[in-house]
């Protein structure tokens, strides 16, 4: 039995999504399946490739719907999960059986233990851990912009191996190990700690680099590392060095995007935020009420930027209301 999971890869949240999953298919439906994992980014264009779907089981979890027959799981909690009318309309007249959604989750991580938990009998108790820190770090739910940014915890260091990696090997070697050691267990795994020194000295001079780069206005961040070799930037950063804030924008590139990122400050205090979500989908991006992005081809960068002051421009207007 051959089950191929998609997840929503450079993210601790997909990527736990994933082990968590593979865990709970071999304990809960099938003891002898053997798992092939393949991150997936959002980029300008098609997400998915039909042919990709090759398993006799293929699922995804943390990422976007996908109408095709051959999908046979699906987990997601976030606003955005339908690329159209008539993808949502699919999932709204198709067998809920193993395709599941609830946006009001803060973690796809956290949402596919309570489904496999109380549908299915999985028990969560051995894996407690990756499912608590995925719900912290993709919810935001941190006590404090230091405890965001000063990587202290192993989740926290793995947060940045996973969000940094350029390796297509890397997430499907680690995935097996969050579900089968405590994470600073997993750290300590000779190919993940040969990663983490250096990614420490990069995350450090990344803080310079946004503290150089970004300004706060009328509530709202805007800063521009597309010339920076820095897409997998804690995104915490930036409130870090502007409490006062209660938006961000900021862009950065890699080899297949320009991204722009559109976030809201997890300490603030202010109330009836605007859904940055809504505001990513005119854009043809996405995410949740309170974090989004919007990613465009690697040569539209003029578009990126065009886009990224449009939404400042909005943002700040909204806050001088």
């Amino acid at each position: 039995m051959k089950v191929r999971v998609f997840f929503h890869g450079k993210c601790f949240d997909g990527t736990a999504s994933a082990a968590l999953f593979s865990r709970f298919y071999r304990e809960r439906i099938h003891p002898d399946a053997e798992f092939q994992f393949t991150g997936l980014v959002h980029r300008a264009g098609a997400l998915f490739n039909e042919a990709d779907f090759d398993g006799d089981e293929n699922a995804i979890v943390d990422f976007k719907y996908s109408s095709s027959p051959r999908i046979t799981w699906w987990f997601d909690h976030h606003q955005s999960a339908f690329l159209s009318p008539e993808d949502a309309q699919h999932y709204r007249d198709g067998d809920k059986g193993q395709k599941f959604f609830d946006p009001d989750f803060k973690s796809c991580t956290k949402f596919l233990a309570q489904i496999a938990a109380s549908k299915f009998g999985f028990d969560t108790r051995p894996v407690s851990e990756l499912i608590e820190w995925a719900d912290i770090i993709d919810g935001a739910q941190f006590k404090s912009p230091q405890e965001a940014v000063e990587m202290a915890h192993p989740a926290m260091k793995l947060t940045m191996a996973i969000e940094s990696t350029n390796d297509p090997e890397f997430l499907p070697r680690l995935i097996p190990y969050l579900v089968s050691e405590p994470l600073a267990s997993v750290i300590q795994e000779s190919f993940v700690a040969a990663v983490i020194p250096p990614l420490l000295a990069r995350h450090l001079k990344s803080i310079e680099i946004l503290r150089q780069r970004s300004e706060c206005r009328q509530g709202t961040i805007y800063f521009d590392v597309s010339d920076q070799e820095l897409e997998g930037y804690n995104k915490f950063i930036p409130y870090f060095l502007h409490p006062e804030s209660v938006y961000s924008v900021g862009l950065s590139s890699s080899s297949f995007r320009v991204k722009v990122a559109v976030g809201s400050n997890p300490w603030t205090h202010k109330q009836d935020m605007v859904n940055l979500a809504k505001i990513c989908e005119r854009y043809g991006g996405g995410g949740h009420a309170r974090v989004g992005a919007i990613s465009f081809p690697p040569d539209k960068g003029d578009l990126a930027r065009k886009a990224a002051a449009e939404i400042v421009a909005e943002l700040r207007a909204s806050e001088s209301k």
